[in-house]
């Protein structure tokens, strides 16, 4: 089972999860910082102020990227870093961290994927309002300009946002993730203004020479509870209208406005019920749809919904009045998230059939389990299973025509997993917290091979 000769094989992390060095070399306060300072918001109290200290291991982590033969490594840049106060000044010793690490990079013949912005925002921003000011946007666009400008003659391929579903709806609607807001309306108004910033930010990106932007998002195939093993079960006409609704809350919110310059009819309906549109001004549109060349595609598992007649909207979803989040009944990693291989290939070839002019790479899939270190190496054949059945699905879609161009793992450290603080494994290379030892596990000398041959 071979990939295309130029398929992308590598594997992606984030700057909270994995640099720590918080305090160190002038960079600022995230929401990261406060919201895991606060007792009660993440797993055993754990932060991210050590996590995988990569701020001072980068050169041996490049190592293990060597040795594990990735070709790309997918990374982001703390936006505290550049600017600790989300505005103004640039900090030189933190655009000097990842100048460092581009070039360590490209000296290992690995191709560096820089994201803007995976969540840490300036803790001073948010203070201002966060995401649900307007300005937050601009704020974005000067910094992103700003880590361009001192990384861009070496970068070719940029990521604008992760995931913006997440930073707005979790962050302002159900308050799990940082910065901890319950309210809808904000989750809504938070979700429009993190694609203003996307618009703006890829456009001086364009402007200022970038050859690849990409904006990432977390899709899932939205199936009834019945169609997760049967394709092609026929949902009733109320099942119907449910996953068309989740849908376009997950996926199109994001998808449509940034490639076809519009949004759904019922995100907009949504975004009546809980606020208004008032935060949606004339012309904005047009600035998201700024072009991008590929779909960063998050996937972990399907979105499993019927019809709920009576049933309020889940906080984390506005919009979704009288639907159902339904179980799956399939195995689970350790997140308690089903394990649907099939669900990434519907995935992939429908995103391929809904934006065609758009090219799409996996820059992230993987699973957490319990690992343990036995003997010096961590045998994790549930995680080589799994990543095993979702590279024979990505096969699949582009067999079937998608224009998928490479794969990112994720994860490839142990790291913080956000709320669920280091209880959570996603690596395929295990961290010692106590002593920052890395052990390739299983899964990742099982990559090595897979990247080796360009197939399985």
């Amino acid at each position: 089972m071979i990939f295309p000769e130029d398929f992308v094989w590598g594997a992606a992390t984030a700057s909270y999860q994995i640099e720590g060095a918080v305090k160190e070399d002038g960079r600022g306060q995230s929401i990261w910082d406060t919201f895991s300072h606060t007792p009660g918001n993440v797993a055993d109290g754990d932060t991210g102020d050590v996590a995988c200290d990569h701020y001072h291991r980068y050169r041996d982590d490049i190592g293990l990227m060597r040795e594990l033969r990735l070709g790309a490594y997918r990374f982001s840049v703390a936006w505290p870093r550049i600017q600790p106060d989300g505005e103004g000044s640039i900090n030189p010793h933190g655009l000097a961290f990842y100048d460092r690490l581009v070039d360590e990079l490209l000296a290992a013949k690995i191709s560096p994927y820089v994201t803007l912005y995976h969540w840490d925002l300036p803790q001073a921003l948010e203070d201002r309002g966060g995401w649900t000011n307007r300005d937050t946007a601009y704020r974005f666009a000067d910094y992103a300009q700003a880590v361009y400008d001192k990384l861009g003659d070496r970068v070719t391929d940029w990521a604008t946002l992760n995931e913006p579903w997440v930073a707005a709806f979790l962050g302002y609607g159900n308050g799990v993730h940082a910065p901890g807001r319950r309210d809808p309306a904000d989750a809504m108004r938070s979700a429009h203004h993190l694609l203003l910033g996307h618009g703006l930010a890829a456009r001086r990106l364009r402007e200022a020479g970038a050859r690849s932007i990409m904006l990432v998002v977390n899709s899932a195939p939205v199936l009834t509870p019945a169609q997760v093993n049967d394709p092609s079960a026929a949902p009733s006409e109320a099942d119907a209208a449910a996953t068309r609704r989740i849908h376009a809350l997950l996926t199109r919110q994001f998808l449509d406005p940034a490639v076809y310059g519009t949004y759904p009819e019922e995100v907009l309906a949504a975004a009546e019920r809980n606020g208004g549109t008032g935060h949606i001004q004339d012309g904005d549109l047009e600035l998201i749809n700024a072009p991008i060349d590929l779909i960063g595609v998050n996937y972990y598992n399907p979105c499993v919904v019927e019809s709920g007649p009576g049933l309020p909207a889940d906080a984390a979803w506005p919009g979704s009045e009288d639907v159902k989040f339904a179980a799956v009944d399939a195995p689970t990693t350790a997140m308690g998230w089903p394990i649907v291989p099939d669900g990434l290939s519907r995935l992939l070839v429908r995103l391929s059939e809904d934006y065609p002019r758009v090219g799409l790479m996996v820059t992230e899939n993987g699973a957490a389990f319990d690992d343990a270190v036995e003997g010096g190496r961590v045998h994790d054949d549930d995680r080589v299973a799994y990543l095993d059945g979702h590279l024979r699905e990505v096969h699949k879609a582009i067999e079937a025509g998608a224009d998928l161009r490479g794969y990112l793992v994720w994860s490839l450290l142990d790291n913080f997993e956000w709320a669920e603080g280091y209880r959570r494994r996603f690596g395929i290379v295990h961290v010692d917290y106590a002593t920052q030892t890395r052990v390739p596990k299983d899964s990742a000398l099982w990559y090595r091979d897979v990247i080796g041959r360009n197939g399985l």
